[in-house]
């Protein structure tokens, strides 16, 4: 099972930009999925995630600007960051907690990141 996100780059103050995040393999289910991110000399934390029933849960600093949302048919998460700020960047890491197809009726439930996709926010 692999995660891979996209959508970082560079953008200005006040901007917009989209995360996209695609899980692929061997899957048999997925539960949550969701994104952290990390700015430089500070810890990893939570931005967003979202449950497969659709429920959202957000840090307070993105409240209102961020929306998360996933389309299970693609496994695939999304962010939309919208009124970005300086400091919103950071790079942002992908999560989803998997269950893995492993062999016949065995499964597996584990946590699974994407690479990391950095994100700019120039002011």
């Amino acid at each position: 099972v692999q995660l891979q996100a996209y959508g970082g780059g560079l953008v200005q103050d006040g901007g917009s930009l989209r995360l996209s995040c695609a899980a692929s393999g061997s899957i048999f289910s997925i539960n949550a999925m969701g994104w952290y991110r990390q700015a430089p000399g500070k810890q990893r934390e939570l931005v967003a995630v979202v449950t497969n029933g659709g429920n959202t849960n957000y840090a307070d600093s993105v409240k209102g600007r961020f929306t998360i949302s996933r389309d299970n048919a693609k496994n695939t998460v999304y962010l939309q960051m919208n009124s970005l700020k300086p400091e919103d960047t950071a790079v942002y890491y992908c999560n989803a907690r998997i269950w893995a197809q492993v062999s016949g009726t065995s499964r597996r439930l584990s946590d699974y990141w994407g690479q990391g996709t950095l994100v700019t926010v120039s002011s």
